[in-house]
C-alpha cells in the first residue's frame, strides 16, 4: 500500500487554487443524446430508428428534428420548440413498444435483449441531445420545456426499470442451463439488468414502489434546480475595474479575458492595456485573480464570492441539499439498505468501509507532507495560498532550467509533445507556460500521443456533422488503415451566459450492431466539453497547464467511449463499469502529462475531504438533527484542511457532482481510480517512458501495458 500511495500521490490534482477549484471534471453518466453541405458519411455512422409507419409519418415527425432519422443529432436544428412534442411522442411511442415486449418477451436474446436495447437506445440519443443543448446553449426556454416533459421521461424510466416480465425474463437467462454458454459480455449484460432492477424498486410492494416512484421524480427535480441555482448564481456575480491599479499582478492573457468579458458586457472599447475589466465567478477569471492579483482584498473578494455560490438569496441551494439528502435515506431503506451510500456501493467495486479505508491511509500520508508549511502560514489565508505558492515556484525554479531551449523553437508536433509531457517536476507556472500551449500544439501531442499508443489517426472533420456553436470542433478517429471508428464533437471555451461550467465528457451514440441487418455497426460518438479560456483578440487560445490536464483527462473517458470493440451495446464504451473504475482512463491520461510532487501533500487533502464529507453525508449524516450539512464539512476539515475554512464557507451549495451529478457516495471513485491508473501508467514506467518503440501497437508485450492499452478488454467485477 505505501508503494501504492506513493504513486497515487505524485500525480497532482487538477489545480492549485484550492479546494473550491479542484473539483475534478467529469463523465456524465450516459443519458439515458438541418440541411447542410458536406460529404457524404459512411454508412457504418447512419442512426437509422426504425419506427412504426404511424410514427414516421405523423406530423410531429416531420417537423421535428428531436424525430428525424439522421446520422448525427441534428444539433444546429433543434431548439426549445421541439423539446415537449418530439419527447412526449417519442414516450408515447416507446411506452407502445414496452407493452408489446412485455406481451411477448421471452428469455432469449433476440426476443429480450435486442429490443430492450433498441428502446434504450432511441430515447438515450433524443432525451441525450436535449440535455446537452441545455448544459452548452441554457435558456429559460429550454428549462421550461425540459422541466414540463421531465417527469413523463422519469415516469417511462421507472416504468421499464420496473417492468417485472423483463426482469423475470432476465431472472430465467441466469438461471437456465444456457447460462454458461454465454460470452463475458451476454453474462454482464444479464447480472447489471438483474441489479438495475432490484435498485429501480422492481421487488417493492404496490404501496412502497409507487412511494419510491414518488421519491425518484422529486430526487430529479432537486437535482435539476441544484445545478440551475449554481449556474444563475455564478452568472449573477460580476465585478467591475476601471482602475488598473487594483488588478496589478494580473498577466496579459488575464487583463485581455476580462477586457473581452467587459465588452462583451457592453463596454465595447473596454482593451487589455486601459480596460475596464471584469471579473466574474467562472473558473478561468476566478483562478487568475487568486494566482497573480497582487490586491489582496480583490482575492479576498473574489474567493468570498465563490465559496458562497448559490447559499443565499432565491438560489440557495441549503434546503435543496437538506431534501435531497432526506430523500435518498428514504429510498435506500426503502430498498432495504442502511443508508444511500450502500445503495450507492452496489454499483462500485469498493465497499463503504473499504472506501473509508483507502482515503484515511491517503490522508495520513498526505497529512505531514502538507503540514511542513504550515509555520509559514500562520498569517495567512484562503485567498493568499495560492498566490504565495504561486510566487514560491517562481522563486524556486526558473522556467529555463526546467524546458529545454529546443520546445521553444521545435515545429514538431511529437517533439512537443514529448519534451513538454514526459520530465516536468513542476507546473504551477500557469502564466510563463502559456505560449507553449496553444491549443492547436496540444491536439496535435495529444493526437501523436494516440497514434504511438494505440495506432489511430484523429482528423478534423468540421462540416462532416452539424455543431451548436460555430468554436465547436468535429474529429474523425481512424485505424491506420483509413478505416473510421469513432468521431467527437469537442467544445473548448467558456460562454458564461449559456454555458455550464466544468469539464465533462458524455456519449452521443454508443457503438452498437445494428438489428436490422446484423452486418453493420454503428459507430460511436462522443463529446467532449471544457471551459477554457477563449482566443482573445487575434491571439489563440493559450492554455494553462490545468487546461492542458483537462483535456487530457476528458480525452481519456472518450477514448474508452470510442475504441470500444464490444458488439452488446448495453455494456460497450462506458456503460456497464463500475463508477469508481470509470475515472481510470481518464487519469491515466492525465499521467502523460507530467510527474510532479510541488504541494501534492495539500493538493491531495483537497480531494480526500470533499469525497469524505461526500461519503459521510450519504452514510451517517441524519437530515434534520442536531449536525448541519455545515457542521459535517467542518468537522471533516479539522483533519484534512491545513487551515481552517471561513465560517461561512457553503461550498456544498455548488458541489455538482455529489448533487446534481453521478458521483453521490462515489466522490472517493476519483481516489480509488487514481491507485489504478497509478499501477497501469508504471507498467509504461517499467518499459521505458523515453523509448517510443515499446508504445507501437505491435510491439505491445503482456501484463499490464496490453491489458490497459484496450481500455475496456474486460469489464471490472
Amino acid at each position: 500500500m505505501a508503494a501504492i500511495i506513493a504513486r497515487s500521490l505524485r500525480r497532482p490534482l487538477f489545480s492549485s487554487i484550492s479546494k473550491h477549484l479542484l473539483l475534478k471534471s467529469h463523465i456524465r453518466p450516459p443519458s439515458s443524446p438541418s440541411f447542410f453541405h458536406r460529404l457524404p458519411p459512411p454508412r457504418t455512422t447512419v442512426l437509422r430508428h426504425p419506427r412504426s409507419p404511424s410514427f414516421s409519418t405523423s406530423t410531429v415527425a416531420v417537423d421535428n428534428p428531436i424525430l428525424k432519422t439522421f446520422e448525427f443529432p441534428p444539433f444546429d436544428a433543434i431548439d426549445a420548440s421541439h423539446v415537449r412534442p418530439g419527447i412526449r411522442a417519442l414516450l408515447k411511442e416507446l411506452d407502445g413498444d414496452l407493452i408489446e415486449l412485455e406481451r411477448t418477451v421471452e428469455p432469449t436474446w433476440p426476443k429480450l435483449v435486442e429490443p430492450l436495447e433498441k428502446m434504450k437506445d432511441r430515447l438515450s440519443v433524443a432525451w441525450g441531445a436535449v440535455n446537452h443543448l441545455k448544459a452548452v446553449k441554457d435558456s429559460s426556454e429550454f428549462r421550461s420545456a425540459i422541466e414540463d416533459v421531465q417527469p413523463e421521461k422519469v415516469e417511462f424510466d421507472l416504468k421499464l426499470g420496473q417492468s417485472k416480465p423483463i426482469y423475470n425474463a432476465f431472472k430465467a437467462i441466469r438461471e437456465s442451463f444456457s447460462w454458461e454458454g454465454l460470452s463475458d459480455a451476454q453474462k454482464r449484460v444479464v447480472e447489471s439488468s438483474l441489479k438495475e432492477a432490484v435498485l429501480n424498486g422492481v421487488s417493492l410492494e404496490d404501496s412502497k414502489r409507487e412511494e419510491f416512484n414518488k421519491i425518484q421524480q422529486e430526487l430529479t427535480k432537486l437535482s435539476r434546480k441544484f445545478e440551475e441555482n449554481v449556474f444563475d448564481s455564478t452568472k449573477k456575480f460580476e465585478k467591475l475595474i476601471t482602475d488598473k491599479k487594483e488588478i496589478e499582478g494580473l498577466p496579459v492573457t488575464a487583463l485581455g479575458l476580462a477586457a473581452q468579458t467587459a465588452s462583451s458586457k457592453g463596454h465595447e472599447n473596454a482593451t487589455a492595456e486601459n480596460g475596464p475589466w471584469m471579473i466574474t465567478l467562472d473558473d478561468p477569471s476566478v483562478l487568475l485573480v487568486i494566482q497573480h492579483a497582487k490586491n489582496r482584498a480583490l482575492r479576498e473578494e473574489i474567493y468570498r464570492a465563490y465559496v458562497t455560490r448559490a447559499s443565499s438569496g432565491e438560489h440557495d441551494n441549503t434546503q435543496v441539499i437538506e431534501q435531497i439528502l432526506k430523500l435518498r435515506l428514504e429510498k435506500a431503506k426503502l430498498l432495504g439498505y442502511n443508508n444511500y451510500a450502500e445503495v450507492s456501493m452496489e454499483t462500485k467495486m469498493a465497499t463503504v468501509s473499504k472506501a473509508e479505508e483507502l482515503l484515511e491511509k491517503l490522508r495520513s500520508a498526505s497529512w505531514n507532507a502538507a503540514v511542513q508549511g504550515a509555520p509559514e502560514a500562520d498569517e495567512l489565508t484562503h485567498w493568499d495560498t495560492v498566490f504565495w505558492s504561486e510566487r514560491l515556484c517562481e522563486s524556486k525554479y526558473e522556467i529555463n532550467e526546467v524546458i529545454s531551449p529546443r520546445i521553444m523553437f521545435t515545429n514538431s508536433a511529437a517533439q512537443c509533445y514529448y519534451y513538454l509531457f514526459s520530465d516536468i517536476n513542476f507546473l504551477i507556472l500557469q502564466e510563463e507556460l502559456r505560449p507553449y500551449f496553444s491549443l492547436s500544439k496540444v491536439m496535435d501531442g495529444l493526437f501523436n500521443l494516440m497514434k504511438m499508443l494505440f495506432g489511430i489517426d484523429v482528423e478534423p472533420a468540421d462540416g462532416y456533422a452539424p455543431i451548436w456553436n460555430a468554436d465547436v470542433k468535429f474529429y474523425r478517429l481512424k485505424h491506420s488503415s483509413g478505416k473510421p471508428i469513432s468521431y467527437f464533437y469537442f467544445d473548448p471555451y467558456i460562454r458564461p451566459a449559456e454555458k455550464r461550467s466544468g469539464a465533462w465528457m458524455d456519449e452521443v451514440v454508443a457503438r452498437r450492431v445494428l438489428s436490422h441487418d446484423k452486418t453493420s455497426v454503428r459507430l460511436p460518438i462522443a463529446h467532449m466539453v471544457c471551459n477554457q479560456m477563449p482566443p482573445v483578440g487575434d491571439k489563440p487560445s493559450l492554455m494553462t497547464f490545468h487546461e492542458v490536464k483537462t483535456v487530457f483527462h476528458e480525452f481519456g473517458h472518450a477514448l474508452q467511449h470510442m475504441l470500444t470493440k464490444q458488439d452488446e451495446g448495453l455494456v460497450s464504451g462506458i456503460r456497464g463499469i463500475e463508477w469508481d473504475a470509470i475515472e481510470l482512463p481518464s487519469q491515466f491520461m492525465e499521467n502523460w502529462c507530467y510527474h510532479r510532487t510541488f504541494r501534492a501533500g495539500s493538493l491531495s487533502l483537497c480531494h480526500i475531504k470533499l469525497a469524505t464529507v461526500d461519503l459521510e453525508l450519504h452514510s451517517k449524516y441524519v437530515p434534520g438533527g442536531s449536525e448541519s450539512i455545515y457542521d459535517v464539512d467542518r468537522r471533516i476539515s479539522e483533519k484534512t484542511e491545513v487551515i481552517p475554512p471561513l465560517p461561512e464557507d457553503r461550498f456544498l451549495c455548488s458541489f455538482i457532482h455529489i448533487f446534481s451529478g453521478a458521483y453521490a457516495a462515489g466522490y472517493y471513485s476519483y481516489k480509488w481510480a487514481e491507485v489504478l491508473s497509478a499501477d497501469a501508467f508504471s507498467a509504461f514506467e517499467d518499459a521505458g517512458l523515453h523509448d517510443e518503440k515499446v508504445w507501437q501497437p505491435e510491439r505491445r508485450g503482456t501484463g499490464s501495458v496490453k491489458l490497459f492499452l484496450h481500455l475496456e478488454v474486460e469489464k471490472i467485477h
